[in-house]
């Protein structure tokens, strides 16, 4: 396999990004997103910085991996936490070492404030939890609770 390059998403990974979302969502939660406003969320992300952003994994020039950075001030810690969401990597490109990549990029291009990172797994998805061990990622003793309002 060619070297991967990994970068920041820009408007014109649009399409892949919406596309990987919705088939993470229904692959790990048989989730259906809606389209509209999944496409609404990636593009508010692309076109505002402080909501976030996206990394794409490229492989002889397509978008085979992406994951989204949100951020969360740690007032604890007196420092940065990205949290790592919407992980996605292409089924044939699986198991290769994409996310490792990925991961590896945000560690060397993380500020200085940026203290940790912390991701949420589906508790069945033992595939993805020994990737992030393998990784040095823990798991914490938190569980996660919400409160979201559905958009019909």
């Amino acid at each position: 396999m060619p070297s991967p390059e990994i970068r920041k998403a820009s408007q014109f990974d649009l399409d892949f990004l919406v596309e990987f979302n919705q088939a993470m969502a229904l692959e790990t939660e048989q989730l259906q997103l809606d389209s509209k406003t999944l496409r609404a969320g990636v593009v508010a992300v692309l076109e505002d910085a402080s909501k976030g952003f996206y990394l794409v994994c490229v492989i002889d020039g397509s978008v085979r991996a992406s994951l989204l950075i949100t951020s969360e001030w740690s007032d604890w810690r007196n420092g940065m936490i990205w949290w790592i969401q919407s992980v996605y990597v292409e089924p044939a490109y699986r198991r290769q070492g994409l996310y490792k990549n990925m991961y590896q990029h945000l560690q060397q291009i993380k500020p200085e404030a940026v203290i940790g990172f912390r991701l949420y797994v589906d508790q069945n998805n033992t595939t993805a939890q020994q990737t992030y061990t393998a990784l040095g990622m823990t798991p914490t003793h938190y569980e996660l609770y919400e409160d979201l309002k559905h958009h019909e």
